[in-house]
């Protein structure tokens, strides 16, 4: 059971987080709280797996309340305000649910949740570190007790997830307990490259660059203010010898 409380100073914002929190089985709302010193309170006093938080709040705002927590659980932001999207992913929140959103989204965001949790719990049952092996065009991982073999070429992308990465080919991704450090030294070079804090891409799988984010599938991915000189520099490189 994933223990959480929902923070909001709207009414009906908050009315709409307990109805979708209680439509899920694995969910348990230990607290709605009006502002973000309301919930201080309960962080002091509750354990809590995940924070369904606001950004824009009187006294405090969401992102204040987060860089205050010295041990912070898992976030996912719900706001109005589109403009906060890649702060919040160098926060390494879990999900941003831009409102008015569906339970569907909602959904999407909690399962996220939800997989990393699962993964964080396995690995302390086994808590030798885990290593991975690079082999040429390959990696083995490992994950969920297994050692799963990914083709490097076919790597869509990586998402870094506080203590985990998520390697996505295909259409599931693969959650492994690892750095991005140690995965970004044995990919191969140029074809993957960091884009941001918490993403890095394979440049080959790129359908299009779009101001601020690249797509690849159905995901837009940020592109970050510290990586985007290093980035558009690489796709001229390309531009030319392509």
């Amino acid at each position: 059971m994933i223990r959480c409380i929902a923070i909001d100073d709207e009414n009906l914002a908050l009315d709409l987080l307990e109805d979708n929190i209680l439509k899920v089985p694995f969910l348990q709302l230990v607290k709605k709280c009006k502002s973000g010193i309301e919930a201080l309170d309960v962080l002091r006093t509750e354990k809590i797996d995940l924070l369904f938080l606001d950004i824009q709040m009187p006294d405090i705002s969401g992102i204040q309340l987060l860089k205050s927590l010295h041990h912070k659980p898992l976030v996912i932001f719900t706001t109005a305000y589109e403009k906060y999207a890649l702060e919040s992913f160098e926060l390494d929140v879990i999900d941003y649910l831009l409102k008015p959103y569906s339970f569907d989204r909602f959904l999407k965001a909690v399962n996220k949740a939800q997989d990393y949790l699962s993964m964080h719990e396995r690995n302390l049952e086994q808590p030798e570190k885990e290593e991975i092996g690079f082999t040429n065009q390959f990696i083995f991982v490992k994950s969920d007790y297994k050692l799963v073999k990914i083709e490097i070429p076919e790597i869509q992308y990586i998402e870094s997830l506080k203590d985990y990465v998520k390697i996505f080919v295909g259409d599931k991704p693969v959650i492994t307990l690892s750095s991005m450090k140690a995965i970004e030294e044995k990919l191969i070079a140029p074809d993957f490259i960091r884009i941001h804090r918490s993403f890095i891409v394979n440049i080959r799988k790129i359908q299009y660059i779009h101001r601020n984010y690249v797509k690849i599938g159905e995901k837009e991915i940020p592109i970050g203010d510290n990586y985007k000189d290093n980035f558009l520099q690489i796709i001229n490189q390309k531009n030319k010898i392509d």
